[in-house]
């Protein structure tokens, strides 16, 4: 069984930072694309970011281009979100999720098979 542990989440002023981890259990890791979704209260869990198994083609939410950096460490079995000058609407629990092999999307939710528990990320203006 895969599991997707998030970590990093915390309350930060608007303009400031936060990095977020999510370490993936198993040995194939390298194999699957990975990317990050959140979900704000009341809202769907929408795509951020999405990152290929080998890491050269990166995918951003426009509304997050030029913010946001995702990263992985196959080594570490670690994929990162790094997340700077934030705002207010970016408050929302984050997920990192395992694209499904041969998927023909990193943007929708159907399109990933195992998720993490989620960490809350505030945003205070």
């Amino acid at each position: 069984q895969v599991q997707l542990v998030e970590s990093g989440g915390g309350l930060v002023q608007a303009g400031g930072s936060l990095r977020l981890s999510c370490a993936v259990s198993g040995r194939t890791f390298s194999t699957y694309a990975m990317g990050w979704f959140r979900q704000a209260p009341g809202k769907e869990r929408d795509f951020v970011a999405a990152i290929t198994r080998g890491g050269s083609s990166l995918y951003y939410a426009d509304s997050v281009k030029g913010r946001f950096t995702i990263s992985r460490d196959n080594a570490k079995n670690t994929v990162y979100l790094q997340m700077n000058s934030l705002k207010p609407e970016d408050t929302a629990v984050y997920y990192c999720a395992r694209r499904r092999l041969w998927s023909d999307s990193y943007y929708n939710t159907d399109n990933y098979d195992y998720w993490g528990q989620g960490t809350q990320v505030t945003v205070s203006s």
